[in-house]
């Protein structure tokens, strides 16, 4: 039966091909949001830009017939800018009604009063309005298109136990299993292997799409950093892989996600040559005003929002002067170093192999032969973590990294199970060019352990 949706604007700027996922029902957007809208266009980053891209899909649609009388859409559905039904009588006293929430809380009562032979469903993402509908009898639903299960989340590993014949054939260079298992297992997807006839006997594998073969970078090192514990083992596999073009890594705080990432992109720029750049991105979600407001030009405003990549910087040149001190058995020199990370920085900057980009700085753009870390992925939608994947050129690779749990997410636009991290890693992990690996251990220090487990 045909259902009728009327959509609020968070769900717009949520996802700005939106009319698309109601199937062969009703997609209703009140005037009310449309207005919403044109006031949000002009913001700076994520917001601003989805505002615009909403009215960019609602006018093509346009092109093919009148909104306010509704537009078919090819699933069968219909499209339609409502104008009516803005009779706020149907509010109860106590209801601000100057707030747009509540006027569009109006046009839902009014639509479902006008047309009781016909389900009207409020669509939000806002949990306040939401409980305010749900208290006056409207049907009210999250946008659950793109959300995912969390009991569900792919890992990219698993703990199985097989016959010393199987780790013996894996050590061997790989083991070809039956078709049985491996359909069990995505490409680039680990095994921890225990043996389960001989005590002690195990291996840390990776399935390769066709056979499940050992780790080939488990002892080396990327800018002096070598991976600490098993999940990280697992991370700088997919990193260092050149037939690897997309990595996701999610992990709580100091779990070494970043850090891991930048050595692996200074490793693979900067001493082998592999790429030609490495090119930081942050999609900036400020708590208070957006990046646009801030003074200077696009590298000053972006500083403050790189310090997880400066720092990583920081720490990876120390440990590689510690290396090369200890390879000299020379005893540390505990002075204050010359070296600055700015210095640094700024250095590979001017020679074009280090940029610092947000998404407002890229769109358009396509790279080559690059490095691309996206930090605090968690903050984009799954229409933006599509948009950046696209701007993916010839032998580039990309790095999406974050902590998909809500209490990290300051965009309200999406949660733990609708941002674009999770996302991400869920569409694309049955690809034989991408992996993801989740970090469970804090390896920062004992407090930032004890702080994540406990706070």
């Amino acid at each position: 039966m045909v259902k009728n949706y009327v959509i609020d604007t968070n769900v717009m700027i949520h996802d700005p091909k939106f009319m698309y996922k109601f199937s062969d029902n009703n997609v209703i957007i009140p005037i009310l949001c449309i207005e919403e809208l044109d006031n949000l266009k002009k913001r700076d980053g994520l917001v601003g830009f989805h505002a615009r891209h909403v009215a960019k899909e609602l006018q093509t649609l346009m092109s093919k017939g009148n909104i306010s009388e509704g537009i078919a859409l090819e699933n069968g559905g219909i499209v339609k800018v409502e104008q009516n039904y803005l009779d706020t009588e149907v509010l109860p006293n106590g209801v601000d009604l100057s707030k747009n929430d509540s006027k569009i809380i109006a046009v839902v009562k009014n639509l479902q009063n006008a047309n009781q032979d016909i389900k009207t469903i409020l669509v939000t993402k806002d949990v306040y309005m939401h409980i305010k509908a749900s208290s006056l009898g409207i049907e009210v639903q999250d946008f659950e298109n793109d959300k995912i299960d969390n009991d569900q989340i792919y890992t990219g590993y698993a703990d199985v136990e097989w016959p010393s014949e199987m780790i013996d054939a894996i050590y061997a260079g790989g083991f070809v299993p039956e078709d049985t298992i491996k359909q069990k297992y995505h490409p680039n997807q680990f095994l921890h292997i225990k043996s389960s006839n001989r005590s002690g006997h195990e291996v840390l594998a990776r399935f390769d799409g066709q056979k499940i073969v050992p780790l080939k970078y488990v002892n080396e090192t990327a800018w002096g950093l070598t991976p600490i514990n098993r999940e990280q083992k697992m991370a700088f596999e997919l990193l260092m892989n050149p037939d690897i073009h997309f990595v996701t890594i999610t992990g709580g705080a100091g779990s070494g996600k970043t850090i891991l990432s930048t050595a692996a992109a200074l490793q693979n720029v900067i001493e082998s040559n592999r790429y030609r750049k490495i090119v930081f991105v942050r999609p900036v979600v400020p708590a208070g005003e957006d990046i646009g407001y801030l003074p200077g030009t696009e590298v000053e405003k972006l500083k403050p929002w790189m310090g997880s990549f400066y720092d990583a910087i920081e720490n990876l040149t120390d440990l590689k002067d510690l290396n090369k001190e200890s390879q000299k058995e020379q005893r540390y020199n505990s002075q204050k170093p010359t070296f600055t990370v700015d210095d640094f920085i700024d250095q590979y900057r001017q020679r074009g192999i280090i940029e610092t980009k947000t998404f407002t700085y890229m769109r358009g753009r396509t790279f080559t032969n690059s490095f691309i870390i996206v930090d605090e992925a968690q903050e984009m939608t799954p229409h933006l973590a599509k948009l950046m994947l696209t701007r993916a050129g010839h032998n580039s690779k990309f790095i999406f990294l974050g902590d998909p749990s809500d209490n990290q997410i300051d965009n309200h636009y999406v949660d733990a199970r609708s941002n674009g991290l999770i996302y991400t890693v869920e569409k694309m992990k049955a690809f034989g060019i991408t992996g993801h690996v989740t970090l469970k251990r804090v390896e920062r220090s004992p407090l930032a352990e004890v702080a994540e487990r406990n706070m």
